[in-house]
């Protein structure tokens, strides 16, 4: 075994094992703390493959921008710790079906699929492909999402403001 795909192997053992810490976790703090070790995994693993922009990308927006604004929710919001969930063993029978019903059927289908191998190509920087078509074939999608976000963020802003009676 290459020292790539012991890295690779690595990589994607803290990575699962983070995304159960945020699943299992009864702590809403520790799950946030957990899906940062989670996205951070991702980032690592696409800088692994040779996907530099989305490991930057990964890096910059989610761990940097997302996980801070959740932290900082999480932190601010009063006495979140203090919540108790009556029922939390409701569903689990039926989530434990689904899970093992959708894990048995990706196995079916890895299985049945044909794999092609061949040998890597010499690595190249993937970000003047994505910049370039992102500002040429793609710059109305983009434009067209930037406003969307930001529609978002307004109303985000309206819904959450609290009226001052006069």
């Amino acid at each position: 075994m290459s020292i790539t795909v012991a890295v690779f192997y690595l990589l994607a053992a803290i990575t699962v094992g983070s995304a159960l810490g945020v699943a299992l976790s009864d702590n809403v703090v520790y799950s946030a703390f957990a899906l940062m070790g989670t996205l951070l995994g991702v980032a690592a693993m696409f800088v692994l493959l040779g996907a530099d922009f989305l490991g930057a990308v990964q890096l910059l927006v989610y761990v940097g921008g997302i996980m801070v604004l959740t932290l900082f929710a999480v932190m601010l919001t009063h006495r979140i710790a203090d919540v108790h969930v009556s029922n939390r063993a409701v569903g689990r029978a039926p989530a434990i079906v689904l899970i093992a019903v959708v894990f048995g059927w990706m196995v079916h289908v890895a299985r049945q699929a044909t794999w092609v191998t061949g040998e890597p190509g010499a690595p190249a920087p993937t970000t003047y492909g994505i910049g370039n078509a992102l500002l040429k074939d793609y710059a109305l999608p983009f434009e067209v999402a930037s406003v969307v976000l930001l529609a978002a963020l307004i109303g985000a802003i309206v819904v959450s403001r609290k009226e001052v009676k006069a």
